[in-house]
């Protein structure tokens, strides 16, 4: 598969040209990447109007992906998020306030999506045997009850697949509940690019949904910030004309070439090698979890590529075990009180999987410790203002022990995971600030009133 960005760039790089333009480096080796960062020169298309190079290669994209239209973001899902609820607000005409129907494990992304376009999220919480704000896994069953209780139905179904535990809802069944009440499905398919290319496709595209996100430098070759926004047949029928200009409404008008060259060069690589070498790491993958599961690791059932331990099971947390893993150095994906997190792909090393055995296999196991999160979901947040008004009233920040009663004005929790655990216009209780304590958060933003 040609790769017309790069070889566009790659060209300019030769040609010695003297760079009368942005930016202001010149293509002079500094940290040893400059020659191939250019700006919308000549020849060079321009990312929300893309008619060359980077249209071709979106193409391609689409193409590799079997979309109706994939779009590229160099500002990570977050730009990608944002537009695909632009879009799923433009998709009709509408007689009432906006509301959307959201898994409560989404990241923050969505919150200031929704602020920024002034729309209400009503939320799908966990059930009882969910104890992490980082997994919910929505069913068809609660969505349909959702849709017949509304008096106006939502503008999109977004849920968050594979999770940040790799969890998976089932997208099918859901796909075909949205279908019946003409509601789009939109997923937050982050951790999910590799989806497509399993022998069997658990992407959220082929499996019915109306868009998706997919953060491709997640879990692909692609450096920090490339992403994908993928529309359906149905989508680009629908909307697919609008899409470009609703990016632009939330985008840098200055977009890396760089993060441009790296999609680009990843469709070359998921059109060759790609799926030969993640089915031997998913074998790989699948025997490293048999022998943990062998040895009483309690290794939670999650997506391919992911790895997640169940530390306070094991009678230690999350957080510790990570410090154990990095004194192998090693450093996961994420960890908190009850979990930890380890991704992989093909370009891991064999002494990775070492490594994260080792420290698995020494670690003691003791009493399983309680969970630190389920009471937060045992009562539904009230809520007081819109997460507009919230995230756009006079604020103040207070220690959490202090925000007690108050409203929330803007979400504070790190990233990973970024997933909210008091929303912008909700009252904070004291679950929600036991929660923020176990994540580190020592203070947080309520309106000032």
């Amino acid at each position: 598969m040609k790769t017309p960005i790069c070889d566009f760039v790659k060209a300019y790089q030769e040609s010695q040209t003297s760079r009368l333009h942005m930016p202001g480096h010149k293509g002079q080796n500094i940290l040893g990447f400059e020659s191939l960062d250019i700006t919308e020169i000549k020849g060079a298309d321009a990312l929300y109007e893309a008619d060359g190079i980077i249209a071709q290669s979106e193409e391609n994209a689409s193409k590799l992906f079997h979309t109706g239209k994939t779009l590229y973001s160099a500002e990570g899902s977050s730009l990608s998020i944002r537009t695909m609820i632009a879009l799923a607000y433009k998709r009709k005409p509408l007689k009432n306030r906006p509301v959307l129907l959201a898994g409560r494990n989404a990241h923050k992304a969505l919150l200031y999506a929704c602020a920024l376009l002034d729309i209400d999220i009503d939320w799908i919480m966990p059930n009882e045997e969910q104890v992490s704000i980082c997994s919910v896994v929505v069913t068809p069953e609660q969505v349909k009850q959702k849709f017949e209780q509304a008096d106006t139905l939502p503008i999109g179904l977004y849920i968050t697949s594979p999770d940040y535990l790799g969890q998976m809802s089932d997208i099918k069944a859901l796909a075909e509940v949205c279908k019946e009440y003409d509601v789009p499905l939109l997923v937050d398919n982050a951790h999910g690019a590799y989806l497509h290319f399993l022998p069997e496709s658990q992407h959220p595209i082929d499996l019915g949904a109306y868009m998706s996100c997919d953060s491709a430098h997640k879990t692909l070759p692609v450096v920090t910030g490339g992403s994908y926004l993928h529309l359906s047949q149905q989508a680009n029928q629908e909307v697919g004309p609008m899409a470009k200009a609703s990016m632009m409404l939330f985008g840098s008008t200055s977009p890396s070439y760089l993060i441009l060259q790296s999609l680009d060069r990843c469709n070359a690589y998921l059109d060759t090698s790609f799926r030969s070498e993640l089915k031997a790491l998913i074998q790989k993958l699948d025997q490293l979890k048999a022998e943990l599961i062998q040895a009483n690791i309690p290794v939670l059932p999650s997506e391919k590529t992911k790895v997640t331990i169940h530390a306070s099971q094991m009678g230690i947390h999350g957080y510790e075990l990570a410090e154990r893993l990095r004194a192998h150095h090693a450093e996961p994906e994420f960890a908190d009180s009850d979990f930890l997190v380890c991704m992989f792909t093909p370009q891991n090393r064999p002494i990775d999987f070492e490594r994260l055995k080792q420290t698995l296999l020494e670690t003691p196991h003791k009493q399983p410790l309680p969970s630190t999160q389920q009471a937060l979901f045992q009562v539904k947040p009230t809520r007081k203002l819109s997460i507009r008004q919230a995230i756009l009233s006079r604020q103040k920040f207070v220690p959490v022990n202090e925000a007690i009663g108050h409203i929330c004005s803007e979400p504070s929790v790190s990233c990973p995971p970024a997933i909210p655990i008091a929303v912008s216009g909700e009252i904070i209780t004291k679950e929600m600030v036991d929660v923020l304590q176990t994540y580190d958060v020592q203070t947080i933003a309520i309106v000032e009133e």
